[in-house]
C-alpha cells in the first residue's frame, strides 16, 4: 500500500481485507456442504440467486441511503449482516439436520447478499472522503490488491480447516468482529447533503438514469456484467474438485484462491505502472484474457493447469475491475456517488451471483464442462459487440477522464 495514503483510509483496507477473508471462508464452506447434502448443480446454482436477490432488489434503496446518511457507518451495518449470516452457518453446522442445514445455508446466503446490497456503495462513497482525488486511482488498486490477497487466504482456510477441529465459520465470525472494530475506529463525518424536494422514486432513480445515459459507463459495467456472468465458473468448482479433478474440499478451497492470488499479484502491480493513458486497449485485453483462460479450465483434466488458469483469469480479472472502478470513481459527481455505486454494484451481482444461478442451470442441461465452454463462447461473444459498439470505452483515457472531473 502507498506510504502517502491516510491512516483512516488504511483502516477502511484491514477492515475490507478481513472482512474478504471472513466471506471466502464461509462462500467455500456454504458450497461444498450444499453440494456434500445434495449433489445436485442445481442447488448450487440457487445458493447464488439467494444471495443475488436482496443483492439486487436492495441495491437502489441502499445507494439512496448512503447518500443520505455517514458512509462509514452504513458500512458498519455491512459487517454486521455479515456476522450474523456467519453465526447462522456456525449453528446449523452442529445443530441442524440435513433438510433443515440446505434451508439455513439459503438463509445465511440471503442475509449475506442483504449485507452486499450496502457493501459497494458505502465504501465506493467513503473512499474519496478519505484520499484525495488524485490519489483515487492508486487508492483504488491498493484497496483491490489487499482485497485479493484476501480471497486466497480466505478460501485457503475455508477448504483446509473444513471438517477439522477448528471451525472455519468460527474463526469467520472473530475476524468479522475485529473488522467491526476498525470500522468503528474511523471518524464518521456528518451526512453533507440537505434533505432532497424529490420524491423517493425520483431519488432512488437518478443514479439508474445517470449510468444508462453516460458513454462510457454503461458499456463498462456491461461488459462486465456479461462477461463474467457467463464465463464465471465459481458455483461449479465444488463439482470440478470432486468429481472431475477428485481433489476434495481442500482442494476446492486452493481452486477457489487461486484467482484471488492472480488477482492481488496484479493489483499490487497496477499500483507501481502508469496504466491511465491506454486503459481502454488494457481493458479488452484483459477480458478477451479472461475468456480464454475460462475456456482452457473448462477443457482441463490435469488439476495443476486447471490452478493456473483460474490463477490467470484472476490477473486479467483485476485489471479489468481496476479500470472499471476508477472510471466510475472518477465519472460519479460526489452528491451521487452512493446511487451509482449501487447501479455498479448491481451490474457486479449480475455477473456474480445470478451467473453463479445461470451455471448451475446450464450444468443441469449440459454437465459443468459444457456450462463452462457454453459461458466462454458467450463471454466472447459479448467482447465482440461491446468492442464494436462502444468506441468511446475502446479510447478510454483515465488520465483525460480526470482531468475532466477536476475540471
Amino acid at each position: 500500500m502507498n506510504q502517502g495514503l491516510p491512516l483512516d483510509f488504511k483502516k477502511l483496507v484491514v477492515a475490507r481485507f478481513l472482512f474478504n477473508i471472513s466471506v471466502r471462508i464461509q462462500a467455500v464452506v456454504v458450497g461444498w456442504t450444499m453440494y456434500d447434502l445434495t449433489h445436485d448443480a442445481l442447488h448450487l446454482g440457487m445458493v447464488g440467486l439467494a444471495e443475488a436477490l436482496p443483492a439486487l432488489s436492495l441495491a437502489p434503496l441502499a445507494g439512496y441511503l448512503v447518500d443520505r446518511s455517514r458512509p462509514v457507518r452504513m458500512y458498519g451495518l455491512v459487517l454486521l449482516f455479515s456476522l450474523l449470516s456467519a453465526l447462522v452457518v456456525f449453528y446449523a453446522q452442529f445443530n441442524l439436520a440435513p433438510a433443515d442445514h440446505v434451508i439455513a445455508l439459503y438463509l445465511a446466503s440471503a442475509l449475506t447478499g442483504t449485507a452486499r446490497s450496502l457493501a459497494q456503495p458505502s465504501v465506493f462513497a467513503t473512499v474519496p472522503r478519505l484520499v484525495e482525488r488524485s490519489q483515487l486511482s492508486k487508492a483504488t488498486a491498493s484497496m483491490s490488491s489487499v482485497q485479493q490477497i484476501g480471497s486466497v487466504i480466505g478460501p485457503a482456510l475455508g477448504g483446509l480447516l473444513y471438517g477439522g477441529s477448528l471451525s472455519p465459520t468460527g474463526l469467520a465470525s472473530v475476524l468479522l468482529g475485529v473488522s467491526l472494530v476498525c470500522v468503528l475506529s474511523i471518524p464518521a463525518p456528518p451526512a453533507q447533503q440537505p434533505p432532497s424536494k424529490l420524491p423517493l422514486v425520483q431519488e432512488l432513480l437518478l443514479g439508474a438514469r445517470f449510468v444508462f445515459s453516460h458513454s462510457l459507463l454503461l458499456p463498462a459495467l456491461a461488459l462486465d456484467m456479461f462477461s463474467v456472468m457467463f464465463a464465471g465458473v465459481t458455483a461449479l468448482l465444488p463439482m470440478f474438485a470432486g468429481d472431475i479433478l477428485h481433489i476434495g474440499a481442500g482442494g476446492m478451497g486452493l481452486l477457489r484462491a487461486a484467482p484471488a492470488l492472480g488477482a492481488g499479484m496484479v493489483a499490487f502491480w497496477l499500483t507501481r505502472i502508469d496504466f491511465q493513458e491506454k486503459a481502454g486497449r488494457y481493458l479488452f485485453v484483459a477480458v478477451s484474457g479472461f475468456g480464454l483462460c475460462i475456456l482452457g479450465f473448462g477443457l482441463s483434466r490435469n488439476v495443476y493447469l486447471s490452478g493456473l488458469l483460474l490463477f490467470l483469469s484472476g490477473a486479467f480479472d483485476s485489471v479489468s475491475a481496476v479500470i472499471r472502478n476508477t472510471a466510475v470513481q472518477l465519472a460519479s459527481p460526489d452528491s451521487m456517488r452512493g446511487r451509482i455505486s449501487a447501479i455498479n454494484s448491481m451490474f457486479i451481482g449480475s455477473s456474480n451471483e445470478l451467473g453463479e444461478f445461470e451455471s448451475g442451470v446450464v450444468a443441469r442441461f449440459l454437465g459443468p464442462v459444457g456450462a463452462v465452454l457454453f459461458g466462454a463462447g458467450a463471454c466472447f461473444l459479448t467482447i465482440g459487440l461491446v468492442y464494436m459498439l462502444a468506441p468511446t470505452l475502446r479510447r478510454l483515457n483515465l488520465k483525460e477522464l480526470e482531468q475532466a472531473a477536476t475540471g
